[in-house]
């Protein structure tokens, strides 16, 4: 079962629809075309990655626009062959040109509606606040957001460049309006910054998730916390390799982390950068970092769990994995 826990917005932009829009939109091509543009080219680190994403911006200019993204994103997941998908971005960055956060929020949940229907996969938004802004518009956004629970935003999230903007202490107000609509929590911490990131962000925030988190290994005290405490790391090792957060794929904590006993799920974060969706993400697992069939069976159930979709998704998931776990173990025997 493919459940993807952990993905962009502004990381599934189609090549095709950059190169139609941005005609649309006055923009110039750049060199090489719009695939080359927002594919990066090696690792570098979180803040090269970050202003990589940043330039699919110009196409968000438009509820059209953000609809067709958002839209083309669920159909993308699904053809990957993904079960479930949580979609995340971030409204600040896209208000303007007569849109305010409300419009900007209903676009995307209106495309994943549509891109739902088409599919049959069943998709929720995570909204994000992020680092960069002030405590007014982090606040401004978890509002719209609560405005929107129950119809389309599942979760509220933390993203940005944890390096140039490290502190928690002016999240806590934004968090604490989304906490009270309803909304799953989770926050980008430990990717960049240090192991003590997650903790701090569990605490600060109130969160039950951790967006990365790979520096949670670097400390064994830590490590203990997070896996006693059942917090579940949101992994992403292709990104995580593509932001200089590890040397090397095959050097990407996540084994480390599940037998450490924390749970983890799993996302693709950026795809159109990285070049690698949530299926190759599965297969990193099973290939390269050692996941056998009863880690990945375990890493399945947590998403299903951990996941902040609506029961009703949650108990159709649950059935099908538990048919899948059967019919292999049949297969087996």
């Amino acid at each position: 079962m493919l459940l993807n826990l952990h993905t962009h917005l502004e990381g599934r932009v189609r090549p095709s629809t950059a190169q139609e829009l941005g005609a649309r939109l006055g923009l110039a091509e750049p060199e090489g075309g719009w695939a080359q543009a927002m594919q990066l080219g090696g690792p570098s680190n979180l803040t090269c990655f970050l202003q990589k994403v940043s330039s699919t911006y110009p196409f968000f200019a438009d509820r059209e626009s953000l609809t067709r993204i958002a839209r083309e994103a669920v159909e993308d997941a699904a053809a990957d062959g993904e079960d479930y998908l949580e979609l995340r971005f971030g409204p600040m960055s896209h208000v303007g040109n007569g849109m305010d956060p409300d419009e900007v929020i209903a676009a995307v949940c209106e495309g994943m509606r549509e891109g739902s229907q088409i599919t049959g996969m069943p998709a929720g938004a995570v909204v994000c606040a992020l680092r960069l802004h002030g405590p007014e518009i982090n606040e401004a956004a978890a509002r719209a957001a609560a405005r929107f629970a129950g119809r389309g935003v599942v979760g509220f999230d933390l993203a940005g460049d944890e390096i140039l903007y490290p502190d928690l202490g002016m999240l806590t107000s934004a968090f604490g309006i989304a906490r009270a609509a309803g909304l799953g929590l989770t926050c980008h911490a430990a990717e960049a910054g240090p192991a003590s990131a997650a903790i701090d962000a569990v605490d600060l925030l109130g969160v039950t998730r951790i967006g990365h988190g790979t520096h949670i290994a670097d400390d064994p005290a830590v490590l203990r916390e997070i896996a006693a405490r059942g917090i579940v790391v949101e992994i992403c090792p292709t990104s995580n390799w593509y932001t200089g957060g590890i040397a090397a794929i095959g050097a990407h904590p996540a084994r480390h982390l599940h037998c450490s006993g924390v749970p983890l799920v799993l996302g693709d974060d950026n795809p159109r950068q990285t070049g690698s969706p949530l299926s190759a993400e599965r297969q990193l697992l099973r290939e390269t970092l050692g996941f056998d069939a009863a880690s990945l069976l375990a890493l399945d159930r947590t998403s299903v769990a951990a996941g902040f979709m609506e029961q009703s998704v949650r108990d159709g998931l649950a059935r099908r994995l538990d048919a899948e776990a059967r019919a292999a173990s049949d297969g087996r025997g």
